[in-house]
C-alpha cells in the first residue's frame, strides 16, 4: 500500500511541479527501501530517477505539503546523478538550501519549488556522501519566511542509484 501512495502522490506532485515528468507518464522501476526507481521518454531519450519523501519535517506546525529529494540520470543531456529538491511550496526568492549529510554540506539555488546544487561540480561528491550516510538534512526557506527543516532516509538509495546506472 505505501509503494502505491508513493507512486499516486508522487505522479500528482511531480504533475504540478514538473509538467515533464508527468506528460511523459513516469513508470515505477523499483523500491529500494525509502527509494523508488522511475523512468520515463522524454524529448531528448529516456530519464530515470530515484526519490524519496521525508521521514521527518520541521517545524510540525506548518503544512509542507509534499516534498521530494530526486536524483536523475539523463543520457541523451549528458546528466549524471543529478540531485534535485521539490516542495510543494516556493521558496525564498534568493534563498539558498542546506543539504547535510554527516559532517559535509552542499548549498542548492532555489528556483519557484525547486533546488538543485548551487555548484555543480559538487554533484558527485554529495552522490558519494548520500551513499555512505544515514540519513539527510536538508534546510530550506519558503516564500513566506519560515524556516523548514527535513530528514531524508538514505537507506536503500546506492541500490535505487545502482539500478539507473545503465539508463538508456
Amino acid at each position: 500500500m505505501r509503494g502505491t501512495f508513493l507512486t499516486i502522490s508522487c505522479l500528482a506532485a511531480l504533475a504540478f511541479s514538473a509538467p515533464a515528468f508527468a506528460q511523459a507518464g513516469a513508470t515505477k522501476i523499483g523500491q529500494h527501501n525509502a527509494w523508488g526507481t522511475y523512468s520515463y521518454q522524454g524529448n531528448n531519450g529516456k530519464v530515470c530517477y530515484v526519490l524519496t519523501v521525508p521521514t521527518d519535517k520541521q517545524p510540525t506546525s506548518l503544512d509542507h505539503g509534499d516534498v521530494y529529494f530526486f536524483v536523475s540520470q539523463k543520457p541523451g543531456q549528458n546528466v549524471s546523478y543529478e540531485p534535485q529538491f521539490i516542495t510543494a511550496y516556493d521558496f525564498q526568492e534568493n534563498s539558498k538550501v542546506r543539504v547535510t549529510v554527516g559532517d559535509k554540506s552542499y548549498n542548492m539555488f532555489t528556483r519557484g519549488r525547486s533546488a538543485w546544487m548551487e555548484n555543480a561540480a559538487e554533484e558527485p561528491a554529495l552522490i558519494a556522501s548520500m551513499r555512505a550516510g544515514a540519513d539527510m538534512k536538508v534546510q530550506a526557506t519558503s516564500r513566506r519566511g519560515n524556516a523548514t527543516n527535513y530528514t531524508f532516509s538514505l537507506k536503500g538509495i546506492s541500490a535505487a542509484l545502482s539500478s539507473i546506472q545503465n539508463c538508456r
